[in-house]
């Protein structure tokens, strides 16, 4: 049952952030102490979340500001469970209790290679007004991260000519043995301009206040987390870092009450004073009025009359008042559109400028196909010439990176996140994150898809087998060979294969049927290529329950995800925006035509019966665990997947 103590601080105004907000000169982990006190460090290893009766689903309904709309009794029993882990630690979830259920909307979700994501990211830094919070797990200098500080330097020369100044704080996770001490360094000038990060020096960005702080517990709680808030107007949560690889990637983008959570959830991680304060700390998005994305006309305008999204070129051709529109008019109907890259930066005023511009460049022409267009598209600069091997997609099929959402009302969100845990065990495994993934497989009713690079979490495992063996339907699509060295250290449980087939060992014939596993296979594809290649692998953190909850953000299935580093992540209510991320998953993706593993020994087979190039199947030898200690110095390094 939920307590008087969590059902009291869950009812209540009282937040970090709104307590900070008297004294924004304060040390932000004061704060936390001086509203909620110092809590022990958790050592509740119970997952038993007993079944919520109608009135205990009533009591976890009040715990949450759902804002006149009306979660589900699925969404409610997985809530009621997140709300449970909040006992021991009313801010586990990195969050307060006041903020952790609330709604909101999502005008766009983007379903594709890492450039995509960092577009969106790049557009929203540019077109941001007062003040911007980024944060990500790693942040290595790369053709992403200099599409990033690009952003930033369009974006002071915008705020210059404006006559102001804009606020920009930057977390990321940079281990140190300094963080031994102090988890939350704050880094210098000179460390944020060094060769590894290359963010700008301060005199080149004038109109910009830029403060970085680097966070780590050490010795294994990372900072996982990858999220970033604009103007406290707009939240994205998504799966990739702010480097370059060959990963498929997933981000959303929010607006809404939903964003003062992630507010919070900003000050918590931060814990420091900031130097200067982020300046709308006291214009939370939840007195904000409408969604602005949603009160452009441009975003109906990317919708015919039935409600379908207007694709390819005929996207391009929409009607609206756009940078891009004017860009396509002038180079004619038929040419591409310049993409934002490093080398070029073209900008767009709102989300129909950059899905023209996408599309646009994934249209086929008389020179080029649609499978031509994708591997051009998904290849990375270390594997330019990749070609693909897959047929032409059929007419209404084709790859489509942005997921655009019609004109919707707001739905139920809460934040299922996780604090870090820094000692080499796993102790720390009742937490909203572990609880939201449990509560799932527990209480479904039809089935469950879940897409993670690596699923093999001690605990998660005999929640998949009870749920096939209640008859529920398990997908799930992990990635070939994803950081196999690491997940070969002795607690990590094990690769992707041998956890494929130790589930379908304890399965009969029948109860099989319930459980597909795939490896994920790119959309220019006809085969999954293992990640030791680096040039088409998947990086997408999600779970979808009976068709109607979600739950994306940063957690894998993994056992650090579940165990050690913090992680972010939303639980949503809506069954049309989990179609919409069904029909992007599949069209973008060529997995459930060809990734299917063998159901004998859960290992991926080419039509002879050979495994795919670089698989250890279901045996890793003799000696894995120097395998695994090699990948995870590579970890470290920010070279291997995290």
């Amino acid at each position: 049952m939920i307590s008087d103590t969590v059902f009291q601080l869950a009812t209540s105004d009282l937040s970090v952030s709104s307590e900070w907000a008297k004294d924004p000169s304060k040390v932000i982990s004061h704060v936390k102490k001086d509203v909620f006190g110092k809590h022990p460090k958790s050592t509740n290893e119970s997952l038993d979340y007993p079944i919520a009766t109608p009135p205990e689903l009533e009591r976890a309904r009040q715990c949450g500001k759902w804002n006149g709309t009306e979660p589900s009794e699925l969404f409610l029993r997985m809530f009621h469970d997140v709300l449970l882990t909040l006992d021991q630690d009313p801010l586990i979830g990195v969050v307060s209790p006041s903020l952790i259920g609330s709604s909101g909307v999502m005008p766009v979700t983007i379903i594709s290679h890492i450039w995509d994501i960092i577009r969106h990211m790049a557009n929203l830094i540019v077109r941001a007004e007062t003040e911007i919070y980024l944060a990500t797990n790693y942040w290595l200098f790369s053709d992403s991260s200099t599409m990033i500080t690009n952003a930033i330097r369009e974006l002071d020369r915008r705020a210059g000519k404006r006559g102001q100044k804009v606020v920009l704080k930057i977390i990321y996770d940079r281990g140190t043995p300094s963080q031994a001490i102090h988890n939350h360094q704050q880094v210098t000038e000179k460390q944020w301009t060094a060769d590894a990060v290359k963010l700008p020096h301060a005199h080149e960005i004038p109109n910009i206040q830029l403060e970085v702080v680097n966070y780590h517990k050490p010795l294994l709680g990372t900072f996982h987390a990858k999220y970033m808030v604009v103007d406290r107007k707009i939240a994205v949560i998504g799966s990739n870092n702010i480097q370059d690889n060959a990963n498929f990637e997933m981000l959303t983008h929010l607006e809404g009450p939903i964003v003062d959570s992630f507010y919070d959830m900003c000050l918590l991680s931060w814990a420091n004073a900031m130097t200067p304060p982020l300046p709308l700390i006291n214009r939370p998005a939840a007195g904000a009025g409408s969604a602005s994305s949603f009160d452009l006309p441009s975003h109906g305008q990317m919708f015919d009359a039935q409600g379908s999204f207007l694709r390819n070129d005929a996207a391009a051709r929409a009607p609206g008042q756009h940078i891009v529109a004017q860009e396509h008019q002038e180079r004619g109907p038929s040419e591409r559109l310049p993409l934002l890259t490093p080398e070029q930066e073209h900008y767009d005023v709102d989300i129909a400028g950059e899905v023209k511009r996408v599309q646009s460049a994934l249209t086929p022409t008389t020179t080029e196909t649609a499978v031509q267009l994708t591997s051009r598209h998904l290849n990375t600069k270390q594997h330019s010439d990749m070609k693909g091997d897959a047929p032409e997609p059929q007419a209404g099929n084709e790859y489509t990176p942005y997921i655009v959402h019609p004109v919707h009302r707001p739905f139920p969100i809460a934040m299922v996140s996780r604090k870090p845990w820094g000692a080499p065990t796993h102790n720390m495994v009742n937490v909203p994150q572990n609880a939201a993934f449990i509560s799932a497989l527990r209480n479904a009713k039809h089935n469950v898809y879940i897409q993670t690079p690596n699923l093999n979490a001690k605990r998660l495992l005999p929640e998949i087998i009870g749920a096939v063996k209640r008859k529920i339907l398990i997908t799930y699509v992990v990635c070939l060979g994803y950081n196999d060295s690491g997940e070969l250290l002795p607690a990590q449980n094990g690769t992707n294969e041998m956890i494929a087939n130790q589930l379908y060992s304890q399965l009969n014939e029948e109860e099989k049927k319930y459980l597909d596993i795939y490896n994920y296979v790119a959309k220019d594809m006809t085969h999954p290529i293992h990640d030791s290649k680096k040039a088409r692998s998947c990086h997408v953190k999600l779970m979808l329950v009976d068709d109607h909850i979600g739950i994306l953000g940063n957690g894998n299935q993994d056992t650090q995800s579940w165990y050690q580093s913090q992680e972010a992540n939303i639980m949503f209510d809506d069954a049309t925006v989990c179609a919409a991320y069904k029909d992007g998953l599949v069209r973008n993706q060529n997995s459930f035509l060809y990734g299917a593993v063998d159901k004998s020994d859960g290992c991926w087979k080419d039509a002879s019966g050979k495994m795919a190039e670089g698989s250890i199947g279901t045996d890793p030898g003799r000696f894995s665990w120097a395998k695994g200690l090699m990948g995870a110095v590579a970890r470290v390094r920010g070279t291997g997947g995290f």
